[in-house]
């Protein structure tokens, strides 16, 4: 049901005899054309770098809006209208870019298909999005399915002259073609401007609609000075991949604040990752855990001079791994928290006003969750084991198309799948997913904790646990390992190790060295596959 945005307060006032009114401030909407808008007239000359399959491109923000309001006319030409869905299956480009931007700003919605999900998957959420137009990269055609069979009209290619593909139209031609002068269109604020799928890992991929003003509200909280803080003169590489969760807002938060941007484009190994900082000066990166241990495996300790600080999130931050840059680089790695059900960031861990006095404490802090941005409220519900439920103006409400009801309580609140811990101070401490608690003989055991203690060993450099049947106990904890190169390590000298840190019974009956831990499209660990193979496995 609909809610006004105000409520009419009908309380009289006793020393004029009239009735109170709302406020006097003007009532524009927050958009995403806004932020463009923006960075074209207060950060014209700051330069954006785009890396492509052929090379780099550089452009400024005034000639990148420039080439949006091209991009908006050209969408408006090929027939897409307010509310129409328009999807990109695309890597980090400055076309993508233009995309997060143009769209949203003739009030169409964005949909940022993840171009890692399987044929079956990407047909699933384009006709369950009701996709019209889809953008493709030319690097990408060649995996793309039929999307004209769920119902994309119009297939537009990106990256090249002239489209290889019959049919498709092609992104040079289509900006080229456009108004250059064209004005944004104006469209109230609740209106959906983005729309992003889960990645899936427990059933089929949800839909949730980021509207303009939870985008614009978010990218407000998530750069406080005590969360993202990007400034003017920052130059951002966001590594997270702009198909996930609006690459966690850095688009909207770097063109917000005027920062430098620097795009790494198609399939950016740690090589071109170091490579790019060390041309560009990078001074802000953001990216997933196991795309900074491969920067951690790979860059010397000269390689990262420029770089003030690292953002690490989409899967648990090992404590390891924040020491690890702090000794070999001197650079902070800090974890944020946040789903696609949040904007997405909901949290992040930074020291407090109160500082640790004691360095074991204060790396204990960091490795947790951390606390809320602003606008973002929690609970622990002690009837699900202290799940944390969320619920604010950049949490959705719902999913697309009503879906999954039973993620959210009867009050509106969403049900996150974590259990949590908050400490007196205020951060979030993830314990572990409803889902990956190992129950054995009537106990929980935290798959988290245990994965994280095993990092510590200095033979280990990736580390999973997933319960595995077990005939007397019910459920016992099994351990996928991963050994850095070169090392060697017996399965037995792994549990005597996490005996040191945990009682008996928790450690894992099982412990299997692997080559590779696999992992899901947003490069999580995919526990649904290792759950597969330790179901394969013999009983004892």
């Amino acid at each position: 049901m609909h809610r006004p945005r105000f409520q009419k307060v009908t309380k009289m006032m006793s020393d004029q005899g009239r009735e109170l009114q709302c406020s006097t401030m003007m009532d524009v909407p927050l958009s995403v054309g806004s932020i463009a808008e923006g960075a074209e007239s207060l950060f014209g000359a700051t330069t954006l770098i785009g890396r492509t399959a052929t090379g780099q491109v550089a452009t400024t923000y005034g000639d990148f809006v420039a080439r949006v309001r091209r991009l908006a006319s050209g969408l408006t030409d090929l027939g897409v209208r307010p509310g129409d869905r328009v999807a990109s299956y695309a890597w980090n480009t400055l076309d993508h870019l233009a995309l997060y931007f143009a769209v949203p700003a003739i009030g169409a919605v964005l949909h940022t298909v993840n171009i890692r999900l399987s044929a079956e998957d990407v047909l699933y959420i384009v006709g369950d999005a009701g996709d019209e137009v889809l953008f493709v990269d030319d690097a990408l055609a060649g995996s793309l399915p039929d999307v004209r069979q769920a119902g994309v009209r119009t297939l537009v290619r990106m990256g090249g002259d002239s489209p290889a593909t019959p049919g498709a139209v092609s992104f040079s031609d289509l900006v080229a073609q456009g108004d250059p002068g064209f004005e944004f269109v104006s469209v109230p604020e609740e209106s959906a401007a983005v729309l992003c799928y889960t990645s899936g890992t427990t059933g089929r991929p949800k839909g949730v609609a980021y509207s303009h003003r939870s985008i614009c509200l978010n990218a407000l909280s998530a750069n406080q000075p005590d969360a993202f803080g990007i400034r003017e003169s920052d130059i951002v590489m966001p590594l997270v991949p702009m198909f996930h969760a609006n690459a966690w807002n850095f688009p909207f938060i770097a063109a917000m604040a005027g920062a430098g941007l620097v795009l790494p484009g198609p399939a950016p190994t740690p090589q071109i990752i170091i490579d790019l900082v060390a041309e560009h000066r990078v001074t802000l990166s953001a990216a997933v855990p196991t795309v900074w241990q491969g920067v951690l495996d790979t860059a010397s300790p000269t390689d990262l001079r420029s770089v003030r600080e690292l953002i690490g999130g989409g899967s648990a931050v090992p404590e390891s791994m924040i020491r690890a840059f702090d000794d070999r680089f001197g650079i902070p790695l800090v974890q944020g928290w946040g789903m696609t059900e949040t904007s997405p960031l909901a949290a992040i861990s930074r020291e407090s006003g109160v500082a640790d006095t004691d360095t074991e404490s204060a790396y204990a802090r960091r490795a947790r969750q951390g606390r809320l941005i602003p606008f973002v409220h929690a609970r622990l519900d002690a009837t699900a084991g202290g799940e944390l439920q969320l619920r604010g103006p950049t949490i959705t409400g719902s999913y697309y198309r009503g879906v999954s009801p039973d993620s959210f309580t009867e009050d509106g609140w969403l049900r996150t799948g974590d259990i949590a811990e908050v400490d007196d101070r205020g951060y979030i401490k993830l314990v572990d997913r409803t889902k990956d608690l190992v129950k054995s003989g009537g106990e929980w055991i935290s798959s988290v904790e245990l994965e994280n203690a095993a990092l510590f060993h200095p033979a280990i450099s990736e580390a999973a646990v997933v319960a595995q049947p077990d005939p007397k106990w019910g459920e016992r904890p099994c351990l996928f390992a991963v050994l850095t190169p070169g090392a060697a390590v017996s399965e037995e000298d792994i549990k005597d190790f996490l005996a040191q840190r945990f009682p008996r019974w928790w450690v894992p009956d099982s412990v299997l060295l692997v080559d590779a831990i696999p992992k899901t499209s947003v490069g999580k660990i995919d526990k649904k596959s290792l759950r597969t193979t330790v179901s394969s496995l013999p009983v004892e």
